[in-house]
């Protein structure tokens, strides 16, 4: 039976800069890799125009897939655009059934972005709503598997108050730095947006710079990821952990 490991963001290169190593790792562990943004990067530049951007940015992400190996699914909303109601939920709902993964990999609810705490939320909707034959939408077939939603770190490294997040536990993502520089550096149109918006020096030194920090806070590994388990009511047996289950080698407890 295959192993399904679906990674949703909100927006392109948000899977490259903080889940990417360890879906590359899930896909090394035996799983069938899926990756979605939510939205569409409509937003994200000052040089391309609104109606532009998403084929670019869709045309890098299809790229950054192709180079991790995963199946990808377009987005279904524009930037800021991302609300948690029936009309997205409805859109969001179908994608998870038709997958239907056995490892969600999203965003927190703690992250600094509301466009990353909405994508989250609406991948654990939708996984909650999985299985309900209620639910409107087309299709409606529903999924009846067991799924474990893990939430990453936010792209700061901090919450929406500023405070720093320490994940539950970490993945050593040694392995996979060079594919995770290679899948972002397809989002070329971000480099000089992030560069100027956000304040970034060097786009992949700075996603390396995050699993160095991740890394050293983890204490036990060079470069990491960081990771929160969802709780498991409605999704998952309490001891459904497949992750940690599967990527034992890489994962590294909290102390």
């Amino acid at each position: 039976m295959t192993k399904r490991a679906f990674a949703i963001s909100a927006h392109p290169d948000d899977i490259e800069f903080m889940m990417a190593g360890t879906l590359l790792l899930l896909k090394k562990a035996g799983y069938e890799i899926h990756y979605m943004t939510v939205a569409n990067g409509s937003l994200g530049s000052s040089v391309y125009s609104g109606m532009e951007l998403p084929i670019v940015r869709g045309g890098e992400a299809k790229a950054s897939a192709e180079i991790m190996g995963a199946i990808y699914h377009p987005p279904i909303c524009a930037d800021m655009e991302i609300f948690v109601n029936v009309e997205t939920q409805s859109r969001m709902v179908p994608i998870i059934r038709e997958v239907a993964p056995d490892i969600i990999l999203t965003h927190g609810p703690y992250d600094y972005m509301e466009d990353h705490v909405n994508a989250g939320r609406l991948a654990c909707t939708a996984a909650f709503a999985r299985g309900m034959p209620n639910f409107r939408c087309t299709p409606v077939k529903v999924a009846e598997n067991d799924v474990a939603i893990y939430h990453s770190l936010p792209l700061s490294l901090k919450d929406q108050l500023n405070k720093r997040i320490v994940p539950d536990f970490f993945v050593n993502v040694e392995t996979e730095v060079e594919t995770k520089k290679k899948a972002l550096a397809c989002h070329k149109s971000q480099k000089e947006w992030l560069d100027q918006s956000q304040g970034f020096n060097s786009y992949i030194d700075d996603m390396v710079d995050r699993l160095v920090k991740t890394g050293e806070l983890c204490g036990k590994c060079k470069y990491a990821e960081g990771w929160f388990r969802h709780n498991p009511c409605g999704f998952c047996a309490e001891d459904y952990d497949p992750l940690r289950r599967d990527l034992k080698d890489f994962v590294i407890e909290r102390a």
